[in-house]
């Protein structure tokens, strides 16, 4: 089986890099801790504090008046988009109702042997099994409008929470991976193999 030259390069830089690496990071002066401990002082100040309760609080502000959490969450933004989901639902619902009793009116007129208004000099325009199922449909679409109603308004106060959990999620740039050998610390040995630390 033959050695590839550079596979045995490659690991060699691996390792050059890591080494060196460890050794910078070992030769930290006093004057760079203290400044880097400053940095992470003043980005932290940059954060709002915690607070556990802010995603409860924009879900029962939107669900006490749809957008008030995503006021409190400062995304003025999104009312509009919640008041316009719950108004096209509640405006098809009221269409589709006028509709319904338009043609359940009919309907009862004709069986009560009065004129409707889809009857004109005595000819019938629509007949009375299209009066029932023009009810059936616009009462499919009175329920449909119900549950795209009542699903933006429950979007809304997901949308609320899950925002107000996201805004106090870190994003620092401290985070990140770097790769570090292991060593025993009762030998002082290097033991074979490689870690990934994450550092947060």
């Amino acid at each position: 089986m033959k050695s590839n030259p550079y596979f045995f390069l490659f690991f060699f830089l691996f390792f050059l890099s890591v080494a060196s690496a460890q050794q910078d990071s070992l030769l930290v002066t006093p004057e760079e801790k203290s400044k880097r401990e400053l940095k992470r002082d003043q980005k932290e100040k940059e954060y709002e504090p915690y607070n556990a309760l802010a995603p409860a609080k924009a879900a029962f502000y939107s669900a006490v008046l749809p957008g008030l959490g995503q006021a409190y969450n400062g995304s003025y933004w999104k009312i509009p988009i919640a008041y316009a989901g719950i108004g096209t639902g509640v405006y098809f619902y009221l269409e589709n109702d006028k509709q319904y009793d338009r043609y359940r009116n009919a309907y009862k007129d004709r069986l009560a042997g009065r004129i409707d208004e889809f009857t004109v000099n005595g000819d019938q325009k629509i007949s009375t099994a299209r009066l029932i199922d023009a009810q059936e449909f616009y009462q499919k679409n009175k329920e449909i409008s119900i549950l795209v109603t009542v699903g933006v308004y429950i979007l809304n106060i997901i949308d609320a929470n899950v925002e107000a959990h996201l805004r106090q999620f870190n994003v620092d740039e401290d985070l990140s991976v770097k790769p570090n050998l292991d060593f025993d610390s009762l030998s002082g040995k290097t033991n074979y193999g490689l870690t990934l630390n994450y550092n947060f």
